[in-house]
């Protein structure tokens, strides 16, 4: 009896994925990733994270081959983006175990699931890119369920509370090598990775693709720190890069990848980022007594609202053709 074979350049299109986070259909971007998620592995000792990335990145991938999801989508990695952020998710916020590691799995493969409904709705209908909105919406149904659940114990989420009073006295005093860790933070965090490194690495990984992206993602996280603190966010989350990684986000999507790059469109993705952090705030006090991250939520609300006004007139690299299905031999 023949053994099953991986699909012909299964390892490049799972890199892709990876790369596809940031919007970069680009291997070695993806290897890039991968070492800044191993290296904030290395400097906090937990290297879950880093098993859970991968492990995320190549069920995703694989699911989307067995339910026959679309061939070209999967080459360029646009089903792997949002399982390797399942992957880094559920052992940031649930304890590492083994009813954890089949959650995780279950997760990621129901994250290239979800690809495709978002794909045929909002994608379709609609004319914008399902983005991150999946792995936002698979990991909040299963931070959700750990609660009800004795054998997935909580290790950094939580618990469900009130909103509270914010002092905004941690940022006095903050000097300009701390403002540069936040920085880099910010970038660091759309991975969950609270390490200036990572964030570094990220950066280096966006270069070998796009300058272009790679600026933005820079000045994005440059916008967000300036407003969180005019706005008089949470200094411990914006010292954690908690207020900047959707921004950043938002920055590349709007300004680089959504829309051919001008004036007229750098000042739509300076608005569209400056709102993303009202966002974030937003969120937060929303899902706070809900106990569970926003993730990239207001980056996905932000670039939707923002694209939705252009869908019919500006082209989506980013979101597959919902109309074009390949079959698998």
């Amino acid at each position: 009896m023949m053994g099953y074979r991986l699909p012909e350049h299964f390892v490049t299109h799972c890199l892709r994925g990876a790369g596809q986070v940031f919007f970069m259909e680009n291997a070695l971007t993806g290897v890039c990733f991968l070492l800044a998620i191993a290296y904030a592995s290395v400097d906090t000792g937990n290297w879950a994270t880093t098993v859970g990335a991968v492990l995320g990145l190549v069920v995703a991938t694989g699911t989307a081959y067995l339910i026959d999801a679309r061939d070209k989508a999967i080459a360029q990695g646009m089903y792997g983006f949002n399982g390797i952020l399942v992957g880094v998710a559920v052992p940031t916020f649930l304890a590492a175990g083994p009813v954890m590691w089949v959650l995780l799995v279950l997760g990621a493969a129901v994250s290239t699931v979800v690809m495709d409904a978002f794909t045929n709705v909002v994608t379709k209908n609609w004319g914008v890119a399902a983005s991150t909105g999946p792995f936002v919406l698979t990991t909040w149904l299963l931070m959700l369920a750990a609660y009800s659940f004795a054998n997935l114990p909580i290790a950094s989420m939580g618990p469900p509370k009130l909103p509270e009073a914010i002092s905004v006295a941690g940022f006095a005093g903050m000097a300009p090598q701390d403002m540069l860790v936040i920085l880099c933070r910010n970038i660091g965090q759309v991975f969950l990775l609270g390490n200036a490194v990572s964030g570094v690495l990220i950066v280096i990984g966006l270069l070998v693709e796009s300058i272009p992206a790679a600026i933005a993602a820079l000045l994005g996280s440059v916008v967000a720190l300036f407003c969180s603190v005019l706005f008089g966010a949470d200094p411990a989350a914006v010292k954690a890069g908690l207020y900047g990684f959707s921004p950043v986000l938002t920055a590349i999507a709007v300004g680089v990848v959504f829309m051919q790059t001008g004036p007229k469109v750098l000042v739509f993705a300076l608005l569209a980022t400056i709102f993303t952090v009202i966002v974030q705030g937003a969120l937060d006090t929303l899902l706070t007594p809900v106990g569970i991250p926003t993730f990239t939520a207001p980056y996905v609300l932000t670039m939707w609202l923002f694209t939705l006004p252009k869908a019919q007139l500006l082209p989506h690299p980013h979101a597959p053709n919902p109309e074009s299905k390949i079959g698998h031999q």
